[in-house]
């Protein structure tokens, strides 16, 4: 028989977040796109046409020369559009300008946000609880720097002021800090004057902010209105501050796997060294592709119609979890998420990890909230998770999604009640 000495030498790598419900509703017979199953865990928007938006684009022409390996930083071209995105949308009439030496584009944000962990300095790392569960491994994997848990307060909507965020970094030592805004799960934004507040704390005691702006084009605090940090940076070839985003959530393209990061160009350099041994770049095909989809006019149009698509969706969930017995404090101010408080639903239900496997019987699926509880290499042990009595909801969906998987949870709670 063929030898299996070599297996030990490999650990298990638990799945979190939505590959953890993924797999186990495969278990009982999901497949994306079933029309019979309401799947409220997903982590994309609906990829389909919206009203107003662009046509979504169908196929894609390989130039002979896109047979070759793409730049591990990304084309050239690509990276020259994204700069000169960032600096119409946030940096009209500002003399320091984003230029293709600031961006870096590979295959994916996890791909991006690894690259940056292989990058950084042994230094301590703050990170929020909760946030995306793909942090945990993420900071578990790389053993060069230190994290440490800052936990948000429910109890004041998940507010975190400037002054505090400077305690944080002048107590704990942070050299860096990595957060998603708008927030994933809680759609927390920190915007307008308090994000700026956070670019300038970053500035004077030179913490580096890795920010995860994935969901950036998801804001419902304010009009039809993309935000980012790059509104907010004095000198882009200085400040302390390091943007992720992609064609994922904000273009509604997550099968692309194009991402990119954007930074100093001494921050660009490091990661696509980073990138020459952990991936080696992204498809050169779908890069050239995604040059068109920065047009101004797409680039509006897209929005505008996720805004337009999207807001009823996050009513409508919000109103049907309540009258479940949900709560939402407070109701989400950007992503396409609903952070839930089930401690009002009837035993076991309040659990995040009963309703789902509950909830699993009836064809939903939902995520619960301790995949949220970032707890790098189980440091925390022997003690359930903080946030077991939440869930995150889902309105990625189409709308008719939605009313099924709330008339379906509503059978559910109320048979539990009874």
């Amino acid at each position: 028989m063929p030898s299996e000495s070599g297996v030990s030498a490999f650990r298990a790598v638990p799945r979190t977040g939505v590959i953890f419900v993924t797999t186990e509703a495969q278990k009982r017979g999901f497949t994306l796109g079933d029309p019979s199953w309401c799947n409220l865990g997903q982590g994309q928007p609906d990829t389909g046409e919206l009203p107003g938006a662009p046509p979504r684009v169908g196929s894609v022409s390989i130039d002979p020369g896109d047979q070759e390996y793409a730049p591990v930083a990304g084309l050239w071209e690509l990276r020259e559009t994204i700069a000169t995105h960032y600096n119409r949308l946030y940096r009209r009439g500002l003399p320091s300008q984003y230029s293709a030496e600031n961006v870096s584009v590979c295959g994916g944000g996890r791909a991006a946000l690894t690259r940056a962990a292989a990058s950084l300095a042994p230094v301590n790392l703050g990170h929020f609880l909760p946030d995306y569960t793909a942090y945990e491994e993420l900071l578990d994997a790389f053993k060069g720097f230190i994290s440490i848990p800052i936990l948000l307060d429910a109890e004041r909507g998940y507010e975190f002021s400037v002054e505090e965020l400077r305690k944080e970094v002048l107590g704990r030592g942070l050299s860096a800090l990595l957060f998603s805004n708008p927030a994933n799960p809680t759609g927390k934004v920190v915007g307008g004057s308090a994000l700026e507040a956070w670019v300038q704390m970053a500035r004077s005691l030179d913490c580096a902010l890795l920010i995860d702006e994935f969901y950036a084009h998801y804001v419902w605090t304010t009009p039809v209105a993309p935000q980012s940090a790059a509104a907010y940076v004095r000198d882009v070839n200085r400040d302390p501050v390091v943007l992720f985003d992609g064609l994922t959530k904000n273009w509604r393209y997550p099968g692309w796997r194009v991402t990119w990061t954007v930074g100093p160009k001494s921050v660009i350099d490091a990661v696509a060294s980073a990138g020459s041994f952990l991936d080696g770049g992204g498809s050169k095909p779908l890069q050239r592709a995604a040059i068109a989809l920065f047009e101004k006019d797409h680039v509006e149009h897209e929005l505008q119609a996720i805004h337009s698509a999207f807001r009823p969706k996050r009513e409508r969930l919000l109103e049907g979890l309540r009258a479940l017995g949900v709560g939402v404090h407070p109701p989400p101010e950007g992503t396409f998420y609903v952070w839930g408080d089930l401690s009002g639903l009837p035993p076991p239900l309040a659990e995040g990890m009963a309703l789902f496997r509950a909830a699993l019987e009836h064809q939903v699926i939902t995520v619960p909230g301790e995949f949220f509880d970032v707890n790098p290499g189980k440091r925390r042990r022997g003690r359930a998770s903080r946030f077991r009595n939440h869930a995150r909801f889902s309105f990625g969906p189409p709308m008719d999604v939605l009313e099924r998987a709330l008339e379906r949870l509503g059978a559910l709670v109320r048979a539990r009640a009874a």
